[in-house]
């Protein structure tokens, strides 16, 4: 009578698997973290993620050791996003609404995401390691001289303003208890008519105190 052998899978069989399984939890991770960040914001706590997630507590911490590792990965994510439509936006002939369009697309993710908005207030530092690793403040860099060069941008504005503005605008857009939030799309409106030329009075120089 013939003997059946079961063989076990390689390791190369089952490791693949593996990666693939693992990506899929992390982004699951990743996708709950960002809604419960933004039900509560910073305070959220790592079993609501997981719960969210449908994985276990163990799960989570083998992806981010830390609450701060979990944030810094949204950072990373969202600030990849952001070149990403920056980029998209060096490719639109029109430079003023390439650099509109970025901008609508940056208030709508900063008035929407409360982890993000939060953290850019509370972890600058953060923040700015996620912008570095996409050469961010570069990429924005290329909008504004192009636009400035287009005469539609006034000749003072800076990299280093746009995410100052899209962070006011996060703060000011935030709905608080007994305040009703302003709609983004208005202040946005607001921001970019302040941006056109001609300017009435020259901007201070960046970095100024007053």
């Amino acid at each position: 009578m013939a003997t059946t052998t079961t063989t076990s899978p390689t390791p190369k069989e089952t490791a693949p698997t593996q990666r693939a399984d693992a990506r899929r939890n992390r982004r699951k991770v990743l996708d709950a973290a960002r809604k419960a960040f933004a039900e509560d914001g910073l305070d959220v706590r790592v079993e609501k993620v997981a719960r969210k997630a449908g994985v276990g507590v163990g799960t989570v911490y083998r992806h981010f050791p830390t609450k701060e590792d979990l944030l810094q990965a949204l950072a990373d994510d969202r600030f990849a996003g952001l070149a990403k439509a920056a980029r998209k936006a060096l490719d639109d002939p029109d430079a003023w609404n390439g650099f509109s369009e970025f901008m609508r697309y940056s208030a709508q993710v900063m008035s929407g995401d409360r982890a993000l908005s939060e953290a850019m207030d509370q972890r600058p530092e953060m923040c700015g390691r996620a912008a570095e690793d996409v050469k961010l403040l570069e990429i924005v860099g290329e909008l504004i001289e192009r636009a400035q060069a287009e005469g539609a941008l006034r000749k003072d504005v800076v990299p280093d303003d746009v995410p100052s503005l899209i962070c006011g605008l996060g703060r000011a857009t935030r709905e608080t208890e007994g305040r009703p939030s302003m709609s983004w799309e208005r202040y946005l409106a607001i921001i970019l008519a302040g941006l056109r030329p001609p300017a009435d009075s020259p901007l201070p120089a960046a970095g100024a105190d007053s």
